[in-house]
Parts: structure tokens; C-alpha cells; sequence
């Protein structure tokens, strides 16, 4: 399939459409003008018009979806401004004054028209209906469907940019200077590009396209893709750095944002200025000055940064070191490259004290030593209870740090020694009425209400409890998650946060979106995920339930998932995994599914089998995560779905997912059978490079199965070490089984735990010719493991072995959209022949 043919099939009808309205040369439009004030496309969706500015009294030349959304801008100007498109071919954007303030640069070269299209393209138009200038082509800080977005343009606001690389990395950066996010084609991609090229999909999904590259590579997608009608979604680099996939809906006001690049809004460099921190006030990203040595530059916006009361070279005596604790100044490339040394947090702090170039400095305590010297005059700060590391930034002595929030910020000292007498008899009465109350109180419950002990009892015993979940309030858990600060991951179930009980338990705290549920419905499915307990399954501790606010609380897992062993990268060579433990996780989990499918009063189909819902405790047991979530978010007959429902994951999803047949335990067998050969290779399953011919690598691995090549498959990592070839043999035959085209041919659960023991005799299974769904016409759909990591309840630890690692793969996401059904359908029956 040629690339443009491709390209044409991921556009969505609505957008492609040829219709636009012409705009005649001598036509102007005015905010001020009574009857001249926009240009509209023929459908109406989009139009050529000012809008109010939000942060003056100033009118934003903007082509707008809708009449409210802008996406592309030539500038602003007063009420008495115009746009005119001149009758020399020039499109232009004059102040009140008659000062230009934009112009096309068209001047001269034949421009006859323009036009508006129905996509929301802006084309200027030459004799014979040739493009000749396009706002396409131009973009200002949004991409919309159907627009191609090439190395050629890039994205701005303010000092931050957004561009494609030609090596097909998309970057954010500041000032033309500091990349501080980017983002790659997986490691198993092996093609020089030659042309590359971005497209946002109409149904959300944000795709590289290239000729050398036979499909679109997915690189993000909207949390709601596919869902609703005539809501236009689009890519925008906002004023806080942040590169955000927005969605608004036709008749709204409002645009909601769906995906966003930086998941720490803190990590986005410069966020808060030259010398300003960053630091959170519950969910929201705030900024401030490290100590009373600074001020800020403008007290109405916070993020114009800080400056010095009195400069170094000012100082009456020597300078001297701020510290900063759980803080570290923002160091991206280029200057990573010259500015990290291994010494120790003294010897950081004093190398910055006695240069004369530095102005501040980081000393990490994560164990590998290393510090980062600031050289420069723009420093970003990054301030958390969570940041393991200690900062400090030269200072005119005498160090001020900042003052307590309980100080008396009025300045009102005098009268706070005046009647301080007064304060102290108020607070001594107060606590001793709280005491007389709390103490009566205390007495009534216990005396006529005895269940009110045990409450307080099995709130203390949590770590034994194993009957009925515990119910938290909301502040509880707001409270023990710090304002839900310590984010362990993100997926379509929600985020995870660390959290600490008042019982010094640690937990994993989820927060719930898309809950369809009722609150009698949705207690009577927390309960049932509670009540199923087995070794091999991570227990559910408790939940919350107010209003909008639905958490489930788990155990803590401090190995952290599956993913983070099997799939790590150079850089993380103690994350390796020896054939022993593999083996255990591979058969622990095997032994979990099976209790969901067998051995519970009502079968649960987990619907997500992946290794980023396998997770490890502290001896790399494996536990599965996620189950009866499926059940929990829909709570529709999980049996019949159309691909558009699915909250699976791409690359483990078993064929009938796609064909829209019932989804049965069977379906859970395919995803782990997936997973088991994930185990055994090291790989991703839908890997494809050079070294399996370009083939998916699950079809690669049974064609080597079958030429006796088992060695071929297993993890190059394991090759030195101490293996039992019989048991890897046993469970490459036990992943091909899983992965059959029918279900009624795949092994029940409890059968796979006989077989993987020895327990039950293997026959050779026949090849799996199921194992192209992760696949569109023969080459992998990837993207990076920060946007799919759909599920995690723990952080990572070292493994018990090392050894060289594999690069990390990416991790496709579902295919989306009802339009596109009927395409994946047809391929995946035409690779099944």
C-alpha cells in the first residue's frame, strides 16, 4: 500500500471533504465592522475571524473550529485592526495604527482568491486553483486532522517549541536551546526515514508516517478516541510547554484535555522562570522563590520567575550556599553533557561555592552520586517531598530561608507581642473544650454503640484483614497520598498514587475514570474483587466512594511490574531477570488466572492480560493486578463488544476481540500465552525488526520453533547462564497453544498449570496463525511505554541477577474507531490465510 494511500485511509470523511469558500482580493474583515466579520468555510465548522483575547482588550486573528477554539492565529490587534487580503495577492494584518503586523509573503506571485476548506485549512489560490500559501504549511501552535505536520514547521508558543525531527523524534524545547522532552520510534524499528510526517486522526490518534515505513506508527492517542460525533480533536503546544491532545465537541465552549506529553507539568523546563521552583498545591503545578533571598519578578504571575534581592558580585561579604531539600535544578541535554560530576552531596555543594560560573547545583541521593553544576543564567527548579536530592543555589549571605506558612505574614509583629497573652488563653481553652467533647463523645459511642470499636480495630489491623473491604473517606486518602503527589503510573483505568495509611502501611491508591456505575452496583463489584483472595493476585485492601470520587486501595508491590525486568534498557542492566524466577512468574501467574477463571464462585475474565499487570513483591512473586476492572468500568455484558469498547491492549488481544464474537477465559488464555513468550524471549511479541525478517515476532518464533532452533528464542541475556532448556522448551509449547486461532483449541487455565509443572504431556502445537492481531498488514503498531502504561500499583527495585539488557519496546495501543473496524477486520482475516 503506497504511503498516501495509507495516509488517506486514516482521515476521517468529515474532514476530507473538497468544499471551501472563496474569499474575493480586496476583502477585509474588522472586529468593529458591523457586517464584515469573519470568513466562514461552506459547512460552517470552521471561519477566518478576531477573537476576544483572554489576557487583553486585544482581538486574536484566529481561524476557530466552531466559532470558539482556535487553531491557528496570524496575531493580535486592537478593535480598530484589520485582516485584508490585498489586491496584490497579500494577506495581511494591520493594527488601528496601520502598522503591519503579520504578513503571507504573497505579494506578487499570482495569488487570484482564497479559500477557507471544511478541514480549517486557510489556502491562498493562483489561476488554475494551485495552493500557493497554506496555514497547513504554516502552522502557528496547533495541528487539526488532515493537516500534515512535517520537519519543515514546527509548533510555538512563547519560548517553547514543538518539532519533528527527521530521525522521527518529536521534541519540546525551550528557547531553540533545551530539549527537555522527546520522544521516539520503538528500538525495534530498523528504517531510515526518509520524509517524515505527522497526522492526528480524526478519532484521536497521532500517527508518523514516512514511505520507508509500510503503516502509520502510532506515537499517542486521545483518552476518549473514537468516542462521540462531530468533535474535533487537536494537537497544541500550550503557553505552559506542555504538548496536550485536546477534544471539543460542536455547540461547546469548553475543550478538555485528553493526552499531554510531560505527565509532570514541573518537568517542563523553565515552567517557573529563571530561578523559580516548582512545587505542587494538591494536583496543580505552583510557582515560587527558593527563599527570602529572592523576589519575584512580577507578583501578578508567578511564573516570570525570580531574582536575587542583591546580586553576587554585589555582595558586602562572601556568598553562600542555599539549601534546598528534595529539590533539584532541571539538567537536559545539552547541557547534561558538561555538567554532571560523581562526587558527593559536600563536595557539590562546595565545587558551585568557589566557581565563579556556577550559580547552583543538585546533588542526587538515589545512590549513584551524581551532581550537576549550573552554569548558566537561566536555572529551572523542581521542588517535591518525592525528589531524591538536595539543592542549593548561591546566595548573598546571610542565607534567608523562606518563612514558615503559620509566620505572620501581615507584618504584624508589634501586635503579636502585644497580645500574645490573649492568643495562648484562647488556644489553652479551646483544646481543653475539643478534649471534655472528644472524650464525651468517645464514651457515648462506646457505650451505645460497640460497633464503633471495632471500626477503629480493623482499621489497625488492615495488613490481616481479609474479609469486607475498608472504606476510606476521600480526605483519608488525600491525606495519606500527600495530595495525591506520588503518581506510580497512569493508564485507562486511571492514575496510581503512593500512599502511606495511618497505620504506616504502604499502599497503592487508583483513581477510577469512566465509571458507569451506580453506588449500590458499584459496592456490590468491589466486594466481589475483594473477596477474591489468592496468593497470585494482588489484594484489594479497600475503596472510596464519594460522589464523583471512586478509589480502590491495593497492597504495595515494591518490585514494581513485569514490564520493568523483561523490557529494560541499557541503562537498567540490574533489571534482569534470571530463568528461575521467570519461570515462578510465568507459573504464579498462570496459577492467579486460573483461580479468576476455576476456582471463584463466578468466573472472572480479566480482559488484560499484560506484563504491566503481572507486578512482583519483594521475593518476585508474581501477583496479576486489574481484575474484575473490566467488569467494573462497563458494566455491560463484557461477552459481546465492538472494538470501539475494548479496554484491552493491543498486541496481547485475542482474535475474536477483533471479529466481535463472545469473549470467554479463553481470551485471557491468548493474552497469556502472549505474555509467556514474552517471558521466555525478552521481546515484545509484536516486535519486528531485521532479525525476524521483518516478521511479527511471534510468527518468527514458531517458524524457528519448528526448524528446532529453540536456542533462537530465548532472551540473549540468558544465553550464559544456567538454564533448564527442558523447561523453556515446555513453555515456548505451552505459549503456542494459547495463541490458537480458536478458542475452542486453546487449554483451559488449570491445563496450562499441568503442563508448565510437567504434570501433563505437550503435543506439538500447530502454528498459531492468530498471532497477526497485533499486527496491521504485517508490521507492528507501536508507541512509547509512557503513554501505554495502562496499569501500575508499585515502583521498581533492583532484580536478583544482571546481566546486559534489552532496549525497551514500545507498546501498541488499540486500534480505534468504529471507520476503521472493518479495515482491521480485513487484514487480520488476509494475514490469517
Amino acid at each position: 500500500m503506497s504511503f498516501s494511500c495509507l495516509f488517506f485511509l486514516y482521515l476521517s470523511p468529515f474532514f476530507f471533504t473538497a468544499s471551501s469558500s472563496t474569499i474575493p482580493l480586496g476583502s477585509s474583515i474588522s472586529p468593529s465592522s458591523p457586517t464584515q466579520r469573519s470568513w466562514p468555510s461552506s459547512n460552517s465548522t470552521f471561519s477566518l475571524s478576531f477573537l476576544p483575547s483572554p489576557s487583553s482588550n486585544s482581538f486574536l486573528a484566529a481561524i476557530a473550529y466552531a466559532g470558539q477554539v482556535p487553531i491557528w492565529t496570524a496575531g493580535a490587534v486592537d478593535s480598530a485592526g484589520s485582516l485584508r487580503l490585498l489586491s496584490n495577492g497579500s494577506l495581511r494584518l494591520i493594527t488601528g495604527s496601520g502598522a503591519v503586523l503579520w504578513d503571507s509573503g504573497t505579494a506578487g506571485r499570482g495569488v487570484s482568491s482564497a479559500s477557507l476548506e471544511d478541514s480549517g485549512e486557510l489556502r491562498l489560490l493562483g489561476n488554475g486553483s494551485s495552493v500557493l500559501w497554506s496555514s497547513f504549511d504554516h502552522p502557528t501552535d496547533t495541528v487539526v486532522p488532515g493537516q500534515n505536520f512535517t520537519a519543515r514547521g514546527a509548533l510555538r508558543s512563547g519560548l517553547y517549541s514543538f518539532s519533528l525531527q527527521r530521525s522521527g523524534n518529536l521534541t519540546l524545547t525551550w528557547n531553540d536551546s533545551i530539549v527537555y522532552w522527546t520522544q521516539g520510534l520503538n528500538s525495534s524499528f530498523d528504517a531510515n526515514l526518509t520524509s517524515p510526517s505527522l497526522g492526528l486522526q480524526p478519532i484521536g490518534i497521532l500517527n508518523l508516517f514516512d514511505p520507508s515505513l509500510s503503516n502509520g506508527v502510532i506515537m499517542a492517542y486521545s483518552s476518549d478516541y473514537a468516542e462521540g460525533s462531530d468533535i474535533l480533536r487537536f494537537l497544541k503546544l500550550d503557553a505552559d510547554g506542555n504538548l496536550r491532545i485536546y477534544s471539543s465537541s460542536r455547540g461547546s465552549e469548553t475543550i478538555t484535555a485528553r493526552w499531554s506529553a510531560v505527565l509532570d507539568q514541573c518537568e517542563v523546563f523553565g515552567y517557573c522562570g529563571n530561578m523559580g521552583i516548582c512545587s505542587y498545591n494538591d494536583t496543580n503545578p505552583i510557582c515560587g522563590c527558593p527563599s527570602e533571598n529572592f523576589e519575584p519578578i512580577d507578583s501578578n504571575d508567578r511564573r516570570q520567575g525570580c531574582k536575587r534581592k542583591r546580586e553576587i558580585e554585589d555582595c558586602p561579604g562572601s556568598a553562600a550556599m542555599l539549601q534546598l531539600d528534595h529539590a533539584e535544578f532541571l539538567t537536559y541535554q545539552p547541557e547534561l553533557s558538561s555538567q554532571v560530576f560523581f562526587v558527593g552531596i559536600s563536595a557539590c555543594r562546595l565545587n558551585c561555592l568557589v566557581s565563579p560560573s556556577c550559580v547552583a547545583s543538585t546533588s542526587l541521593s538515589d545512590g549513584t552520586g551524581l551532581c550537576y553544576l549550573k552554569t548558566t543564567e537561566f536555572v529551572s527548579g523542581y521542588q517535591s517531598a518525592a525528589l531524591p536530592g538536595t539543592s542549593y543555589v548561591k546566595v548573598c549571605g546571610p542565607v534567608s530561608p523562606n518563612p514558615s506558612p503559620f509566620a505572620d505574614n501581615a507584618g504584624n509583629g508589634e501586635g503579636w507581642r502585644l497580645h500574645a497573652w490573649v492568643v495562648v488563653v484562647v488556644i489553652v481553652a479551646t483544646v481543653l473544650v475539643l478534649i471534655a467533647l472528644e472524650g464525651s463523645l468517645w464514651w457515648w459511642c462506646c457505650r451505645n454503640s460497640p460497633k464503633f470499636g471495632g471500626l477503629s480495630a480493623q482499621y489497625a489491623l488492615l495488613e490481616y484483614a481479609s474479609a469486607a473491604p475498608v472504606q476510606f473517606s476521600y480526605k483519608e486518602l488525600q491525606r495519606s497520598t500527600k495530595g495525591f503527589k506520588d503518581k506510580l503510573g497512569a493508564g485507562g483505568f486511571g492514575a496510581v498514587y503512593k500512599g502511606v495509611l495511618a497505620n504506616r502501611m504502604v499502599v497503592a491508591v487508583k483513581q477510577l475514570e469512566g465509571i458507569e456505575q451506580g453506588e449500590k452496583q458499584f459496592r456490590m463489584e468491589v466486594a466481589t474483587i475483594s473477596s477474591t483472595h489468592h496468593l497470585n493476585l494482588v489484594r484489594l485492601i479497600g475503596f472510596c466512594s464519594e460522589g464523583r470520587h471512586r478509589l480502590l486501595v491495593y497492597e504495595f508491590m515494591k518490585n514494581g511490574s513485569l514490564d520493568n525486568f523483561l523490557f529494560a534498557t541499557e541503562e537498567q542492566s540490574g533489571k534482569m531477570l534470571s530463568w528461575e524466577y521467570r519461570f515462578n512468574v510465568a507459573l504464579g501467574t498462570a496459577r492467579g488466572i486460573t483461580y479468576l477463571h476455576e476456582e471463584c464462585r463466578d468466573c472472572i475474565v480479566h480482559c488484560d492480560i499484560k506484563p504491566e499487570n503481572i507486578l512482583l513483591d519483594e521475593n518476585y512473586n508474581a501477583k496479576v493486578s486489574d481484575f474484575g476492572l473490566a467488569k467494573l468500568i462497563n458494566p455491560k455484558d463484557h461477552r459481546y463488544r465492538t472494538l470501539t469498547s475494548v479496554r484491552g491492549t493491543r498486541g496481547y488481544l485475542a482474535p475474536e476481540w477483533l471479529a466481535n464474537l463472545p469473549i470467554t477465559s479463553k481470551s485471557d488464555v491468548y493474552s497469556y500465552g502472549m505474555v509467556l513468550l514474552e517471558i521466555v524471549s525478552g521481546r515484545r511479541n509484536f516486535d519486528v525488526s531485521a532479525d525476524t525478517n521483518r516478521k511479527k515476532f511471534s510468527i518468527w518464533a514458531y517458524e524457528e520453533f519448528e526448524k528446532g532452533n529453540v536456542e533462537g528464542i530465548v532472551d540473549e541475556k540468558l544465553v550464559n547462564q544456567d538454564v533448564d532448556m527442558e523447561q523453556i522448551t515446555r513453555a515456548i509449547q505451552v505459549s503456542f497453544w494459547c495463541i490458537q486461532e480458536q478458542p475452542s483449541q486453546r487449554p483451559m487455565m488449570g491445563k496450562v498449570v499441568q503442563m508448565l509443572e510437567g504434570i501433563t504431556d505437550i503435543e506439538r502445537p500447530p502454528a498459531p496463525k492468530a498471532s497477526t492481531e497485533g499486527s496491521i498488514g504485517g508490521t507492528s503498531i507501536n508507541m512509547s511505554s509512557n503513554i501505554s502504561a495502562f496499569s501500575t500499583t508499585a515502583v521498581s527495585a533492583p532484580a536478583p541477577s544482571s546481566s546486559s539488557s534489552l532496549q525497551t519496546a514500545g507498546v501498541s495501543p488499540l486500534a480505534s474507531g468504529r471507520n476503521l473496524e472493518k479495515q482491521s477486520l480485513s487484514l487480520l482475516q488476509s494475514d490469517m490465510k
